[in-house]
């Protein structure tokens, strides 16, 4: 396997050039702008040929600048609710807030991976974070629904309110960013008791490992 090029020799330096890019990259998804290789070496004064030797497209780049939202749970540490309701509710809008605040990386994430070739398994949306956020929400079904899948719930629930939902509802539907968080939300707690009524989604072959 070829070592990275910033893990050889000089490793401070070039941790730091790496990051002066990711930062260039993020302040032009900010600005409403899918980044280039070229555009955030410019932005952050590093050679082309140099940028390159970090990241050799595009796609490599936008992946770098893609929030890292490494915590295990969404949860509070103490006082959590047993309700399986509020839990969902609680995670739902921490997740929703995520989204608003990456929004930017999250819609470059999005572009790039519905271009023409794309690897549609490529690790640029598909981390799986919030699918598990959710499972850990419905933990309690275990005991009072124990027939109900929950990680198929949780993939249906995550469908309903991630960053594609999101910008159906604010450029299609021409809701305000607000008014889309809230139906976000409004649509989790409808997939929940719908499951609790009348059973949960049937889980699709291969769901398990996607999100």
């Amino acid at each position: 396997m070829a070592t990275p090029y910033e893990q050889t020799g000089r490793r401070n330096q070039k941790a730091r050039t790496r990051q002066a890019l990711v930062t260039a990259a993020r302040l032009l998804l900010a600005r409403g702008v899918t980044p280039t290789v070229e555009a955030a070496a410019e932005a952050a004064a590093v050679s082309r040929t140099t940028a390159y030797r970090y990241f050799p497209n595009q796609g490599a780049l936008v992946v770098a600048a893609h929030p890292e939202i490494d915590r295990a749970s969404l949860l509070p540490a103490r006082g959590a609710p047993t309700d399986p309701r509020e839990r969902l509710d609680l995670v739902v809008r921490e997740a929703t807030r995520i989204v608003v605040d990456w929004e930017a990386q999250l819609r470059a994430s999005l572009r790039l991976s519905l271009e023409p070739g794309a690897d549609p398994t490529a690790p640029v949306l598909r981390r799986g974070r919030v699918i598990g956020w959710i499972c850990e929400a419905l933990e309690p079904l275990a005991a009072t629904h124990p027939d109900l899948d929950r990680r198929a719930l949780a993939v249906a629930i995550r469908a309903a309110t991630g960053i594609e939902a999101f910008v159906w509802l604010v450029d299609v539907a021409g809701l305000t960013r607000d008014e889309a968080l809230a139906s976000l939300r409004w649509t989790a707690r409808a997939q929940l008791h719908a499951a609790l009524q009348i059973g949960g989604p049937t889980p699709a072959a291969g769901s398990a490992s996607r999100g």
